[in-house]
């Protein structure tokens, strides 16, 4: 089976869906699909992998945007797959699967992150003039709202809602295919290794409890929460064996700033972007991802995985993965630091937090493989029902 899949971007340090994409690549291949991409990204192919550059010239971001679709779409339609998946909008799609969200939640959830009605009207009026996600949004719409939709492959009950909210999608064109993370398959004995080490380096003493966040948009995924939440535990003297690292890619002076007004920067300390985040994880006591939005976060997954609890909000749709009060907490509001701070506070406690990890290691894993086979099923039975008419 040929696969003809169109995705704008590929490289990994742009964030969490092309790092999901390159790894649902890789096993697309060794589930025996060859695979052709269509992308702006110049990546390096590897076996069983075509990787086509397209150019697209133009003045602005919203033209790029424009022509990369058009582009893309030709040269996916000529190419004879089986098979055209798009993860960037494509009106030649068959299948459809939005690893970011829609484009209407993500500007959606985008304008909550503005906590007054100034504020919000202004992004609202920035996203109006925002030419590329506007050509973005108009061409989501008109691929699911035309009478022959693609098939879409929502990544969680979260993106489910939002393609019957934003878009009245009937589920007969619907498929949740749950995201997928790589299995943490890490021997004890390097998992120790891990945790004296990263511990030893951000002076986190034994008998501390170390809160991970990692993000690489730190507003969007609620580290001015976090900040609120800590400096609350810290003025009701509750945070004498509290230490939060942040890792991701994000300007970090502003926020170290953020954390000293609150009197936490003995307590929060920001590493920058790390290519070791599972050391950090085997390091971590908890997982701490007060998030605005995500459709379902690779680092939540990913966490619970290296058996850590995880604090999580709503709009997270990885949060169908955590059970409140069993291996973590979801939060409903993640502006609310009071309630944060709380949950926080009762997961310092060793024998809560010691049965949340066990109940984080318990659960069923959220591994790239199953993902990828549940979408190669969707795959047969479009072939097979093209075939039958």
């Amino acid at each position: 089976m040929k696969v003809a899949l169109i995705v704008e971007w590929l490289e990994t340090w742009r964030g969490g869906a092309e790092t999901s994409t390159q790894q649902f690549i890789h096993e697309l291949v060794d589930l025996g699909v060859q695979v052709a991409v269509f992308t702006r990204s110049h990546v390096t192919a590897r076996p069983g992998v075509e990787v086509h550059p397209l150019r697209t010239p133009g003045p602005s971001r919203a033209v790029h945007a424009l022509q990369f679709s058009r582009r893309a779409d030709r040269a996916a339609l000529a190419s004879g797959a089986d098979v055209i998946h798009a993860i960037t909008p494509s009106l030649a799609a068959d299948v459809y699967q939005p690893r970011g969200g829609t484009f209407a939640e993500t500007i959606a959830r985008n304008r909550v992150l503005r906590r007054t009605s100034v504020a919000r009207t202004i992004k609202r009026l920035a996203q109006h003039v925002n030419v590329k996600q506007r050509v973005l949004l108009k061409l989501e719409r008109q691929m699911l709202t035309r009478p022959n939709p693609p098939v879409v492959l929502a990544l969680s009950d979260y993106v489910v809602r939002q393609l019957h909210e934003h878009y009245r999608l009937a589920d007969a064109r619907i498929r949740k295919v749950f995201n997928g993370v790589a299995p943490d398959t890490t021997p004890e004995a390097e998992r120790a290794e891990h945790r004296a080490e990263v511990r030893r380096l951000y002076r986190v003493e034994d008998g501390e409890v170390l809160a991970l966040t990692v993000a690489h948009n730190f507003r969007l995924k609620g580290v001015g929460t976090l900040l609120d939440a800590v400096g609350r535990l810290q003025a009701q003297g509750r945070a004498e064996r509290l230490k939060v690292v942040v890792a991701g890619k994000s300007r970090i002076a502003p926020w170290e700033n953020r954390a000293k007004r609150r009197r936490v920067g003995d307590i929060v300390q920001f590493v920058g972007p790390t290519q070791r985040i599972r050391h950090f994880y085997h390091a971590a006591d908890l997982l701490v991802h007060p998030t605005y939005y995500d459709p379902c976060s690779r680092v939540v997954l990913e966490a619970l995985a290296s058996d850590l609890p995880v604090i999580s909000t709503r709009f997270d749709g990885a949060a169908e993965m955590i059970a409140d009060g069993e291996n973590g907490f979801v939060l409903d509001a993640p502006d609310d630091a009071a309630t944060l701070a709380e949950r926080i506070g009762r997961m310092l406690d060793d024998g809560v937090r010691g049965r949340m990890r066990a109940a984080a290691r318990a659960l069923p894993p959220a591994d790239m493989r199953r993902h990828a086979e549940e979408v190669v099923a969707v795959y047969r039975s479009l072939r097979e029902g093209a075939q039958a008419r």
